[in-house]
C-alpha cells in the first residue's frame, strides 16, 4: 500500500483521485471511486441548481460510506451562477471535502473551514499554488500543459511542474494532467508529488457516464488526438481533436472572435455529444493520457492496477541502488 502526506492527511486508501469533469462527475462514477479507495468528486456545476446538487450528495451517499467530495470551479459565465447557493449545498450536505478550480477560493474559505471542510485548490502554475496556500488551502492539485481542459497560459508540462511546485509548497501536491497508469503514479511521487489527480483516464472506464462510442474512440486514439482551442483569446482549453475542434482552430486563426465560434463550443452541444455518442457532436474535453488509454476497465480494477504497478515499479527502482 502506499502511504503519502495526502492519503493520510485526507482518509483515502491510495493516492488517486478523480477530480471535478464537467457532466461527468457524478454519482454513479464518484461512489464506485470512493469504493475502491480513491477521492472522486462530483461537479457541483454539472447540477443545474444547489438543491439538484444537494440530491446528488444523498444519491452518493446511497452508494458509498467513503470519502467523497465536491468540485466548485468559479469561473466568468454568461449567465450568472449563484455560487453563494452552491457552497451551502455543500456545507448543508456534509461534505468534508472541496476542490475548488478557476478563481481564488479565498472568498469562500472562511465557510469552508468552519464548515469543517478540506480544500484543495487546483492551479495550472507555481505562483498561484503559492498564493492558493497562502490562503489556507489544505492541498493543491498542479495542472501541467498535458491536461485536459485548461491548462493556463504557461505551457509547463508536468515533468517541470510538479517539481517547481514542490519546491515552493508545504503543503500535500496531487499531479494532474498525463496521468493514467502506474508508471504516471511512479513518476509523479518521484518528483515530489503526494498521489495524482486523473480525468480523461476515468472516462475511459465502466462506470463513467458517457456514450460507448467515446470511451471506444479513447481507446482508438494516441497522444495527438487532443487540440487546443481558445489560444488566440488566452483562455487555452484542451479539447479532444474532432472536426468541431479543428474548426474552431482554423477560425481561430483566421482571426475569430468568440462570438463567432460560441455556436460551435456552446457547453450543451458537448455534453449532448457525450451523452448520445456522436463524437463530432460538440466539443469534449480529453487530455493527452489519450495516447496511453488501451481498455475500458472496472473503476476498482483501474485503481487497483495503477497502484500496483507503481508499488512494483518503486520496489524494481530500490534494487538498482547498489
Amino acid at each position: 500500500m502506499l502511504k503519502t502526506r495526502f492519503t493520510e492527511a485526507f482518509g483515502i486508501e491510495h493516492p488517486v483521485v478523480q477530480g471535478g469533469m464537467q457532466g461527468v462527475g457524478l454519482a454513479e462514477l464518484v461512489a464506485p471511486v470512493a469504493n475502491a479507495g480513491g477521492l472522486g468528486f462530483l461537479t457541483a456545476l454539472t447540477q443545474p441548481t444547489p438543491e439538484d446538487l444537494r440530491k446528488e450528495i444523498q444519491r452518493t451517499r446511497e452508494m458509498t460510506d467513503k470519502p467523497f467530495g465536491v468540485n466548485l470551479t468559479v469561473l466568468p459565465t454568461i449567465n450568472p451562477v449563484p455560487y453563494d447557493e452552491y457552497v451551502a449545498a455543500i456545507i448543508d450536505g456534509g461534505i468534508r471535502i472541496v476542490e475548488t478550480a478557476g478563481r481564488s477560493p479565498e472568498p469562500y474559505m472562511a465557510q469552508f473551514k468552519a464548515g469543517g471542510i478540506k480544500v484543495i485548490h487546483k492551479c495550472t502554475s507555481v505562483r498561484h499554488a503559492v498564493k492558493a496556500q497562502s490562503v489556507g488551502v489544505d492541498a493543491i492539485s498542479i495542472d501541467g500543459f498535458e491536461c485536459a481542459g485548461h491548462p493556463g497560459e504557461d505551457d509547463i508540462p508536468g515533468l517541470i511542474l510538479i517539481p517547481a511546485a514542490a519546491d515552493k509548497l508545504r503543503i500535500p501536491i496531487l499531479a494532474s494532467g498525463g496521468f493514467g497508469d502506474g508508471r504516471g503514479l511512479a513518476a509523479a511521487l518521484m518528483l515530489g508529488a503526494d498521489g495524482i489527480n486523473m480525468g480523461t483516464r476515468f472516462l475511459a472506464t465502466k462506470e463513467a457516464p458517457i456514450h460507448q462510442n467515446m470511451k471506444d474512440k479513447l481507446v482508438a486514439a494516441d497522444e495527438r488526438d487532443t487540440a487546443l482551442i481558445y489560444r488566440t483569446l488566452r483562455n487555452t482549453a484542451r479539447v479532444f481533436k474532432n472536426a468541431v475542434a479543428e474548426e474552431v482552430v482554423k477560425l481561430e486563426q483566421q482571426g475569430a472572435e468568440f462570438k463567432d465560434i460560441q455556436h460551435l463550443v456552446a457547453g450543451v452541444r458537448g455534453r449532448a455529444a457525450m451523452k448520445e455518442g456522436e463524437i463530432d457532436g460538440g466539443i469534449w474535453s480529453a487530455g493527452m493520457i489519450t495516447g496511453l488509454i488501451h481498455d475500458i476497465p472496472t473503476v476498482a480494477e483501474l485503481i487497483q492496477r495503477i497502484v500496483a504497478e507503481a508499488e512494483a515499479i518503486i520496489r524494481a527502482k530500490m534494487r538498482m541502488i547498489a
